[in-house]
This record gives C-alpha cells, sequence and structure tokens, in this order.
C-alpha cells in the first residue's frame, strides 16, 4: 500500500522529504505560521495556504487508514475477511468507498431481506444470483425451502424472500454503487419546483432544472435553504434506462432461466433501495461540495479584510448609526484610547440634526479630530448626510464608511465590558468602529469572523469546518503582520502563534503588573509560557522599546547570531540598523556572495533573504504596502449616479457570479462576473479581492429597488 507521504508527495507535487519534513514538524507540535516562516528550508518554502492544504489532507488521509483497520477488524470479527478483500479495502482511496466495500458487512437494522435470511432463504437466493445454465425450475428449487414453521408457506414466499436478499446484495454492490455515483454526477440532474403558491426570494428556482455537472455552489445552497423553509421541492435523477442498464449489466448473466429472476430482483433493488440512496449521497456530496466553496470564499474574502490598511496614530471619531436610540458617537486617540462619548440625534428632525452637528463640531475641535468613522447599518445614509454638513465646518476633516458587521457582537461581549466596563454597550460599538479604520485586523480579531459578514449562507456551513478555515485565516495575517507584544489585546495575543488564549491573558496581566516588556527574552518569564511556545510565538511579537532593533523585527531569535554575523560580513552593526544606515546592505551581500554569506551565517538561502528583508526595514507592517482606504468629504445619492459615470469605488464582497462595490452610496453596486474582465475567468476571486480600489462603469441604476450595476471592464476602455 502506497504510503501517506508519497500520496502526499504526488498531489501537491513536492517532494517527499520536503512533505515528510512537513508531517514531522507538525507532529512535533509547530504551528502552520511558524513552519512557514521559519523553517523554509525544510519544506521548500510553502506558503501557509499549500501548508493549511496538506495538513487537512495529512488528516483525512491518516482517518481513511483508521477506518480501513477498523473495517478490517469488523469483517474479521464475523470470520468473513479474505485476502482479496483486505486488498480491495487497503485499496480504496476515499472514505466512501471503504463504506461502500463494508456495507454488505455492516450490522442493519432488520429489512425485508435480513427477514428473509432469517427464514433460511439465503441459500436459494445465492443459488439464483449464480445463473446457471443448468439451473432447474425456479419453482421446482424453491420447494425445497418450504418451512411453515418459519413462514415460508409456499414456493412462492421462498421466491419472494430470495428477490429480497437478491434486491439488497445489488444494492450493497460497492462496484454498482461506485460506477452508479459517477454516471449520476456525469449524466444526472437536478430539478427544483415550487412547493408554495407564494412569491419568495427563491423565486428563481421555482422552475429550475439543471445537470449537476454545471450547477454551481452557491445555487445548490440557494436550492437547500429553499428546500429547508418549505419553498422548493426538490429531485436528483437520472434516465432510469440508462441506470437499470448498468445494474443489469452487472448482475445479469444472460442464458439462464433465472436471468429475468435476477433482472426483476435488480430492478426491485435499484427502485427501492439503491436510487433513494444514491440520491441522498449525491446531493450530501454536491452540498458538501458547495460548502467547502463557501468556506473557501468566505476565507478569501476575510484575508483582504483583515489586511486592510490602518489609518494609525490619528485621532478618529465613530459614529455607530441608528434612529430610535440615536447616532452613538466616541472619539478615541492615535492609540485606540477612548476620549469622549456622546449621543446625538440626527433622525429626529431638523432642530436636531443642527444640534447634532453642533455637539460632533466641539467634539473635533476639543480632540482635533481627523478621520470620522461610519458604520454602514441602519440609519447610516442620514448619518453620512449630516457628516458631510460637519466636514464642511471643519475643513481637514474626512471619513469613511466602515463595515460594522459584528460590532454589536462585540459590544454585548465579555471582552467588551472588560475593556470598556464604564461605557454603555452601544456606545461600544461607536468605539470598535473608530477603531476598525485606525486598525481592522486588531479589531476585527475580537469577534467571531462568521460575525463579520463577507460570505454566503454561513449559517448552512458545517459549523466547525467554518469556525475552523476562517480562525486559520485570522492565524495567518495576524502572524503575517505581527503583533506589537507592549499594545495589543489578549484577543490579539492569543491568535499570534504558540499562544493560547490563558498564555495570552497572562502576557497582559504580567505587563500590567511587572510594566512594558523590554525584550523579546522576558517572554519566558511569564507563567506557562515554557520553551516551545517561546520557539512559536517569539518571532512573531515586535517590542518597540527593546534596546536590541532584532526585538522589533521578524528575525527570530534562534537566527539573531545569523542576522549580527551577516552585519559583520558586510561592514556594518546592529546600531546602523537603528539608525537607517544599511541602505546598500543587498548591494554589499550580492558582491560577497548570496550562497556564500548563507554558508558563513549557517542559514539557508530563504532565511538569509527573511533577514534582510527586516533589517531593512525593522518594524515594517506588510500592509502599510497596499493601496491606502478611500477618505471621503461629501455624499453621493442614488439619485445622483447615472449610466455612463465612471466612478471609484472599494470592493466590499467578492461571491461566485460576481462582487459588490461600496461607490459612496448607501447601496453597494453590483458587478456582474462577466463585467470584471476582459478575459474568461472562473471566479470572481481570480481578478479581485476585497479591499480592493477599483474604477467602475455604472451601467444601470435602479432607484426604486436600489439596485447599481456595475462594469469594471467597461470602465477601463
Amino acid at each position: 500500500m502506497e504510503s501517506i507521504i508519497s500520496i502526499l508527495a504526488k498531489e501537491f507535487i513536492k517532494s517527499e522529504q520536503h512533505v515528510k519534513n512537513v508531517v514531522d514538524l507538525i507532529d512535533e507540535g509547530n504551528t502552520i505560521p511558524f513552519i512557514a516562516r521559519y523553517r523554509k528550508e525544510m519544506h521548500g518554502t510553502m506558503d501557509d495556504t499549500v501548508l493549511r492544504d496538506l495538513a487537512d489532507r495529512l488528516t483525512y488521509l491518516r482517518n481513511l487508514e483508521l477506518r480501513r483497520e477498523e473495517v478490517k477488524k469488523a469483517i474479521a470479527a464475523q470470520d468473513k475477511l479474505t485476502q482479496e478483500l483486505s486488498d480491495e479495502i487497503d485499496a480504496a482511496r476515499t472514505l466512501a468507498e471503504v463504506e461502500d466495500i463494508y456495507r454488505p458487512y455492516k450490522q442493519k437494522r432488520r429489512t425485508r431481506a435480513t427477514i428473509a435470511k432469517e427464514k433460511g432463504l439465503e441459500p436459494l437466493a445465492m443459488t439464483i444470483l449464480e445463473q446457471r445454465r443448468d439451473m432447474p425450475d425456479l419453482a421446482m428449487l424453491a420447494g425445497a425451502y418450504i418451512d411453515a414453521e418459519k413462514g415460508v408457506e409456499t414456493a412462492e414466499d421462498a421466491l419472494a424472500g430470495a428477490s429480497d436478499i437478491i434486491a439488497e446484495i445489488v444494492a450493497d454492490s460497492a462496484d454498482i454503487r461506485r460506477r452508479l455515483r459517477t454516471l449520476f454526477m456525469n449524466r444526472g440532474q437536478l430539478t427544483s419546483t415550487a412547493a408554495k403558491d407564494e412569491d419568495s426570494v427563491y423565486s428563481l428556482y421555482y422552475k429550475f432544472s439543471q445537470p449537476l455537472s454545471k450547477i454551481q455552489g452557491h445555487q445548490i445552497l440557494a436550492i437547500n435553504r429553499g428546500e429547508k423553509e418549505g419553498y422548493l421541492k426538490i429531485s436528483a435523477d437520472i434516465d432510469r434506462e440508462w441506470a437499470l442498464g448498468l445494474v443489469w449489466n452487472d448482475v445479469v448473466k444472460p442464458g439462464s432461466n433465472a436471468s429475468e429472476f435476477v433482472r426483476s430482483a435488480a430492478e426491485d433493488g435499484y427502485d427501492r433501495l439503491l436510487l433513494p440512496s444514491m440520491q441522498r449521497e449525491v446531493r450530501a456530496a454536491l452540498t458538501e461540495t458547495a460548502s467547502e466553496g463557501a468556506i473557501h470564499n468566505f476565507a478569501l474574502n476575510l484575508k483582504p479584510l483583515l489586511m486592510q490598511p490602518p489609518v494609525k496614530g490619528h485621532v478618529t471619531m465613530g459614529l455607530d448609526p441608528g434612529y430610535r436610540n440615536g447616532c452613538k458617537v466616541a472619539v478615541v486617540d492615535g492609540t485606540g484610547k477612548v476620549l469622549d462619548t456622546a449621543v446625538v440625534y440626527p433622525t429626529f428632525g431638523e432642530r436636531q440634526k443642527d444640534e447634532a452637528i453642533a455637539i460632533l463640531e466641539k467634539l473635533v475641535n476639543k480632540h482635533k479630530v481627523e478621520h470620522i468613522a461610519i458604520g454602514n447599518g441602519t440609519a447610516s445614509r442620514e448619518t453620512e448626510q449630516m457628516t458631510v454638513e460637519l466636514i464642511a465646518r471643519t475643513p481637514g476633516v474626512s471619513y469613511m464608511i466602515v463595515n460594522e458587521a459584528g460590532a454589536s457582537v462585540y459590544s454585548a461581549s465579555k471582552l467588551a465590558s472588560e475593556e470598556l466596563p464604564q461605557y454603555d454597550v452601544n456606545l461600544r460599538s461607536a468605539v470598535s468602529i473608530a477603531r476598525r479604520l485606525q486598525d481592522p485586523l486588531a479589531e476585527l480579531v475580537k469577534i467571531d469572523p462568521k460575525a463579520i459578514g463577507v460570505g454566503q449562507y454561513q449559517h448552512d456551513m458545517p459549523q466547525k469546518r467554518l469556525d475552523d478555515s476562517l480562525s486559520n485565516v485570522v492565524e495567518d495575517c495576524v502572524n503575517a503582520v505581527g503583533v506589537d507584544l507592549n499594545t495589543a489585546s489578549s484577543p490579539l495575543l492569543a491568535r499570534v502563534s504558540g499562544l493560547s488564549g490563558a498564555v495570552a491573558k497572562n502576557i497582559v496581566a504580567f505587563r500590567e503588573d511587572k510594566g512594558a516588556f523590554n525584550s523579546r527574552k522576558q517572554l519566558l518569564k511569564v507563567p506557562k509560557l515554557g520553551p516551545k511556545a517561546y520557539e512559536q510565538c517569539a518571532g512573531f511579537l515586535r517590542v518597540r522599546e527593546s534596546k536590541s532593533v532584532l526585538d522589533n523585527t521578524g528575525v527570530h531569535p534562534e537566527s539573531y547570531a545569523a542576522a549580527e554575523k551577516l552585519l559583520a560580513l558586510c561592514g556594518y552593526k546592529l546600531n546602523d540598523v537603528a539608525n537607517g544606515r544599511i541602505s546598500d546592505l543587498q548591494a554589499r551581500i550580492s558582491a560577497f556572495g548570496e550562497a556564500r554569506a548563507a554558508l558563513e551565517c549557517a542559514v539557508g538561502i530563504p532565511t538569509l533573504k527573511d533577514i534582510v528583508k527586516e533589517l531593512l526595514k525593522p518594524g515594517r507592517d506588510p500592509r502599510d504596502e497596499l493601496p491606502a482606504p478611500i477618505l471621503r468629504t461629501d455624499v453621493l445619492d442614488i439619485k445622483d449616479i447615472m449610466p455612463g459615470m465612471i466612478l471609484t469605488g472599494t470592493v466590499r464582497n467578492v461571491i461566485d457570479f460576481g462582487v459588490f462595490v461600496d461607490i459612496g452610496v448607501h447601496q453597494d453596486g453590483l458587478v456582474h462576473i462577466s463585467e470584471i474582465a476582459n478575459k474568461f475567468i472562473r471566479h470572481p476571486s481570480e481578478a479581485v479581492t476585497v479591499g480592493d480600489v477599483v474604477n467602475v462603469l455604472v451601467l444601470a441604476v435602479d432607484t426604486e429597488k436600489k439596485r447599481i450595476s456595475l462594469s469594471m471592464k467597461q470602465a477601463k476602455k
């Protein structure tokens, strides 16, 4: 049997040695971010996405191996395990194939076939199934099994029981199931019809039919939800003659007087047992594939949202719009510390709006507010209009609409009550909105990723799989950016490689008790943070206050000696890094020879390159290299939008059939996938990501339904 390492190497097109190294590193308790960043030589510079996919596949293959052994033991316990069957189980490439093989041996609830077996009719069924050419008359053959005490009173009773047994054998055949499953996926059809005589969001699927091979993931998820809510009736079907032909070809042997009997029994097995089972399996498989696609899409959108460039170091006002409870206001300083709060009521009337603007103007002038973050929820439109009027009185101030998804979840959480105990739940939302503009990553890590709202059908997904996938994205983003050890919250620290929630809280408690950390090494004094955790986390934590500039870089402590050796080879000292006097470091390394430098420093070339990158920009934030977010000073109404206009906007969501773009109107516009690029793309994510700043041409505006149709490709002409 092929080894797991060999299978992974072929599937990922990597060397077996690199794959083995990754598996060993995972088994030793190393995190994916640590492996990706600090063990590049061992795995050939695979990125974190590939490493996570490899880890997932490793888990699946190990579970498959475990299940193979469990099935073999279960069959062996029945004294039915042959070498041929054992080899067949070992050759199974998926869990579904293993279960197909095990199906005939699995303990079943009482069926018509098991009842027939209890009556002693299995030998009759097996004899008939052989379909020998010299088979005697079936009625005569069945006569030998008449037994009134067992409930077999006539030959017809015996033959009926034998038919039930054959039907179940056909339905349990691993080979038939495998080939029928393939036939279903290649030639099957999914049909959806209305279950109620009323309009709904599912009306598109009231008369819907699509080949299973072509149906899209978002269609599957929409149809499933429509069925669950009682609006749709769904069926997965295949041409009956094709399917029966496949079954008959497998079990019917021509030329025997038992052939027609077996044909009829196989047809019964198909209609009564096999078809319903296949329909359930096929729909489950389609749903699983669609769910994986949606989870992948969710993760794809979440990453750029978390990695949006921060607007750091500016006094910011957060506005949480609302009607009945007013607009909640919070002013925070450049570090996110709350300076002031208020509640204004701009939607209560013109007088109240003027009063609100006057209050906000005082706060802007008092605290020297530079930016305003407005939540995009209820009353956002009116709040934005008020903000534009405010900005007219306070030149130099700009605003941005911020996705407030999850802000209410955070404000009512235990964490928010610990961070902001003196503030009302509603005011906490305003604080969160302000901080989201300042540092989206640091604020969004406090919220369940599912509540951030950058996907579709998240409540229909397998929740553990979704949670794991999104948590991995958050972890990768946090570690890619790095975390300031002396300012990070415990939720942010808990996302750092190697740190648990409890250890993260211990770091914050240690910091509050002993004062700011002055070196990475000081982490080893934190309770429950041992050498292994230190190894995993140290490179991702920044200590700006440290005397060693290396503590404020992505250089791992294990490579400090290599970094200093490299500097010495090029005629520099550590102080030169802190003072920015190593601008020609790369040129000196090239002159010395990169391979030779790596050898002298006892590191691989990938690690050497990473060290150089960090030395040239100590304390760098990779998000700063991305396009800055759009800050506005005016507002557009949907009535101001006309077809033919070219506008600049920010991508808010990427879904299967297009992207939603914020163009400064309360309603995001939709760019259909066909209007994204001048070339064929299978998915919008091939051309655009959340947070991208794009130019769009307005194609159509429906003010009544509040829909805006946009084109990216036509805006480039």
